[in-house]
């Protein structure tokens, strides 16, 4: 109880159940249980069949503004989040001169959504290879409870580490603003961390899942029921 109520801070804005549920698992490891089992307890299956499913609001409002300037350098590193990201998935980077290692002009990603391997190239044309897809969706995000959101903690969704990844650009394209029951990765392996990823950021910003949504994580889930959370 006093993990609880130390997570639950009046500062911290981002206190979410997954953090009371890790504050749970530590006080279950005290009490002698299993790494495993306690693992188990914040998996992204026991997560999301605990949420209560809503309908999605209207989409009024919703604008790309909404969640602040693209790509903006939120961490204040000198570096915007989209070259961040850029960074820290594809390898062999190589970097524009005099950037401090932060634009990134070249490197490989191998592509969590189809397990094909692209060559980034930084250019008007070629940049588009690869994109850098907001897992959950911005306008999703919207419909599901960031409309209440302050603009600060929309501009920190939008650029949070946790809700993006660098992916083939014409998967992202085609994925558009779809949630787990409209669309999913075609790599079917990697669907199990996608969709734990998706829970994971939802449940940290506080926001809904749908039914149909709601009822696709658990079809998927349930082929990894021991799957936990990510944490970054």
């Amino acid at each position: 109880m006093r993990l609880v109520a130390h997570l639950r801070h009046p500062h911290n804005w981002l206190v979410s159940k997954f953090e009371i549920r890790i504050a749970l698992v530590l006080s279950l490891l005290v009490a002698g249980i299993t790494p495993a089992k306690a693992e188990y307890i914040v998996s992204g299956l026991s997560v999301i069949q605990a949420e209560v499913p809503k309908g999605r609001a209207a989409k009024t409002g919703y604008t790309r503004a909404q969640f602040g300037a693209a790509w903006a350098d939120v961490d204040r590193n000198g570096c915007d989040t989209r070259n961040d990201i850029l960074k820290r998935d594809l390898i062999d980077e190589l970097f524009k001169e005099k950037t401090k290692f932060c634009v990134v002009l070249s490197g490989t990603l191998v592509d969590p959504f189809s397990g094909e391997t692209i060559n980034f190239v930084r250019g008007n044309l070629t940049s588009m290879e690869v994109q850098i897809d907001h897992i959950v969706a911005l306008s999703n995000a919207w419909q599901t409870g960031a409309f209440k959101l302050t603009a600060d903690q929309r501009k920190a969704f939008a650029n949070d580490p946790l809700n993006l990844l660098a992916v083939k650009g014409r998967l992202n394209s085609q994925k558009g603003d779809g949630d787990a029951a409209t669309w999913l990765p075609p790599l079917k392996s990697y669907r199990c961390d996608y969709v734990s990823r998706q829970i994971a950021v939802k449940i940290k910003y506080k926001l809904w899942f749908t039914a149909p949504e709601k009822e696709a994580m658990i079809r998927i889930l349930k082929t990894c029921p021991e799957k936990p959370l990510p944490k970054n």
